[in-house]
């Protein structure tokens, strides 16, 4: 049996926006030498990515917006045209190169997706990817080029395949559901924090997709102060009935990993026990029925040091069929403890008493399986008209 292979390069660690902003490609670089000192990651493991071309960027975004980003990197782009392209807002700031910063990591995703195809491996990761706010021509929410959207358009024009994407960031994975809203052989899932709260505003459970790809995009909007105990059961019955539903050829998982009670963004109460199980309940569904074909991609994050490089570990470990116990390796904490503006956590999982008890947890409970029903009740009632 093949091994899951991990995409990285230090060209991936290039898309930063500035010192401040909160997307940063150290955790990124965090995770990775986490991988490695914890001696899960093997040096055969690891494929370079390739950056990709213009014609693969366009199979999603327009030319005007890649000649825009171009200009924009170089510093040539018009301010008047900066808007109409979502740039040079706080969330999506212009930065040197960001064209080919960004197209180094849609070609991670392409790489990813290659080495599946190509049958070198069933499962790979590239976690500079997931990047799904981003849309045909326009930036938004810290997201350029979509390169999820952009390797599903190309796994089914080059191999034909039958898509499903799952989403489990806390932000709605608007860009890459309304690339393919009205496309039967792509089924988007998105579990996110409601949009009442949280950009990006969508992701309403009533987004069921248009025309013949009515019925194939699924919202599970969830109540902000989801804990885990909400968020796997509903979690767990959404992807597997998701799953036999669409039947698809392969699964790419978006992971970004904001849902944490600790990130600075977001309003979920998840920790680490979720983020242990979010990669078992995707591997178990590539496993059961794609043939173990999975590409993962990274996404969200901005607790850079306590959650993101514990919490995307778990993605490899469970790729690797490897269990992740006790504590951090000690060279690992000791470096960069000097460089972190917090304590690190010392252990893999989060503490029992992470967070004070929240007093509306039965009723955000309900009003999350409320949602869950109301997200599958068109496969429910196929299923019972059979």
């Amino acid at each position: 049996m093949t091994k899951p292979l991990f995409i990285f390069s230090d060209q991936l660690l290039s898309y930063k926006f500035s010192n401040h902003h909160p997307f940063n490609p150290l955790r990124f670089q965090l995770t990775y030498e986490l991988l490695k000192e914890t001696g899960i990651l093997s040096d055969e493991q690891i494929v370079q990515p390739r950056k990709a071309t213009d014609e693969e960027i366009m199979l999603v975004h327009n030319e005007d917006y890649v000649n825009a980003i171009k200009k924009a990197g170089q510093g040539e782009l018009p301010k008047s045209k900066e808007l109409s392209f979502g740039l040079n807002t706080d969330d999506t700031p212009i930065f040197k190169n960001m064209h080919e910063a960004s197209a180094w990591l849609v070609g991670a995703t392409l790489t990813a997706t290659e080495q599946v195809f190509e049958g070198n491996t069933n499962k790979a990761l590239s976690l500079g990817g997931g990047l799904h706010h981003g849309f045909r021509g326009r930036a938004s929410g810290f997201c350029i080029y979509n390169d999820s959207s952009i390797a599903i358009e190309y796994m089914k024009q080059k191999y034909n395949a039958r898509v499903l994407y799952i989403d489990t960031d806390a932000h709605h994975g608007d860009g890459v559901q309304w690339a393919f809203y009205d496309d039967p052989d792509v089924c988007t899932f998105s579990i996110h924090e409601t949009g009442r709260y949280l950009f990006p505003g969508t992701g309403n459970v009533s987004e069921k997709g248009a025309g013949k790809g009515y019925g194939y995009s699924f919202n599970l909007p969830v109540d902000a102060f989801t804990e885990d105990d909400s968020w796997i059961p509903l979690l767990e019955e959404a992807i597997e009935e998701i799953v036999r539903f669409f039947k698809p050829d392969v699964i790419i998982s978006q992971n970004g990993v904001d849902a944490h009670y600790w990130d600075p963004l977001t309003h979920l109460s998840l920790t680490m026990k979720s983020y242990r199980k979010i990669p078992e309940l995707v591997k178990r569904a590539a496993d059961r029925y794609t043939e173990g074909r999975w590409i993962a991609v990274g996404g969200g994050g901005y607790d850079i040091w306590r959650v993101v490089p514990r919490a995307w570990s778990f993605i490899w470990a469970e790729m690797n069929g490897l269990d992740l116990q006790g504590s951090l390796p000690e060279s690992w904490l000791k470096r960069w403890q000097e460089k972190s503006p917090i304590e690190l956590p010392t252990l893999w999982d989060d503490v029992p008493d992470l967070y004070p008890n929240i007093p509306r947890k039965q009723e955000i409970c309900d009003k999350n399986q409320i949602m869950l029903k109301r997200a599958l009740q068109h496969i429910r009632n196929e299923k019972k008209s059979v």
